[in-house]
């Protein structure tokens, strides 16, 4: 059995060595592509050009848009396209690499089939987990601008009460955030400035900051600010309060289910200290009534 677990090792190796060397050159952008959290980027022609011939985009078109969806949120609306199928072209090489390992830890066991079952089962799991994790990022991305924009908003309102205009809030309230770029709303709030100073229109800048932020609440916002902004006045101030007052509801439910969550994760070190406790306190007293 050792030598078939190694030879089904060898056709995999060599297999992807020969689609490497044939696809090393053939995607040149996407090698170079930064994005977070991708880790075997220089691996990643082989299974790229797997996901172009099998043509995903088109044959899984709903599981497709949904991964879309989430890494432009991540990662920007510009080439979300190429980011997206180096994504699935990361989980695709873990799983191969998986498989191989698998074969491997079945030599190791002396022909074991399980140390197969184990690394294809790992091939399997992983981009599950590789998804999940994804999903995870793009809600806690969601979480902090909820919690971030109920404030701004407040700014804006006093400063437009003040008699500023809205471009002038905004550029204001920027000013103050300059060491929090970092921070995805006031990340996509600097694109929309510097959007304006390339030459976009307020409105336009505004409603591409709505898409990258693709969020119901930031929406909300911008429509609000678009209906508004040109005629000013205690009308526009009026409307800002309300949005505002509902976003301040949505950040105090926002931040109970993150307090839950936190509750939530302390719940096992509890139980397993409780444990410790109990076996350091019991065994002594079984002990005596043993003697």
């Amino acid at each position: 059995m050792n030598l078939l677990w190694g030879i089904l090792a060898i056709v995999l190796l060599l297999a992807w060595l020969l689609l490497y060397s044939q696809t090393s050159r053939r995607y040149p952008g996407a090698v170079k592509l930064q994005m977070d959290g991708i880790r075997l980027q220089k691996l990643a022609p082989p299974m790229l050009y797997v996901l172009e011939r099998i043509q995903v985009s088109q044959r899984f078109p709903l599981f497709f848009f949904k991964i879309q969806r989430s890494v432009r949120q991540i990662n920007g609306q510009q080439r979300g396209g190429e980011y997206t199928l180096l994504f699935l072209a990361e989980m695709l090489t873990y799983s191969y690499l998986l498989l191989i390992g698998g074969c491997l830890i079945s030599i190791a066991m002396e022909g074991e089939a399980s140390g197969f079952l184990i690394g294809f089962l790992l091939a399997v799991l992983l981009p599950v987990a590789l998804i999940s994790d994804l999903h995870s990022k793009v809600k806690r991305r969601e979480q902090q601008i909820l919690l971030e924009l109920p404030e701004l908003l407040n700014k804006i309102v006093l400063l437009v009460g003040a008699g500023s205009t809205v471009q002038q809030a905004i550029k204001h309230c920027l000013e103050r955030k300059r060491g929090q770029e970092s921070h995805p709303l006031y990340r996509e709030l600097f694109q929309m400035q510097r959007e304006c100073e390339g030459g976009y229109s307020f409105a336009q800048a505004m409603e591409g900051f709505s898409k990258r932020c693709g969020i119901q609440e930031v929406s909300a916002f911008t429509t609000a600010v678009l209906l508004n902004f040109r005629r000013g006045g205690s009308d526009f101030v009026m409307a800002l309060r309300d949005l505002s007052h509902s976003l301040w509801e949505k950040r105090k439910a926002v931040g109970k289910t993150l307090g839950e969550q936190a509750s939530s994760k302390l719940v096992f070190p509890m139980v397993l200290l409780f444990l410790i406790i109990v076996i350091l306190v019991g065994t002594p007293a079984f002990l005596i009534m043993d003697l």
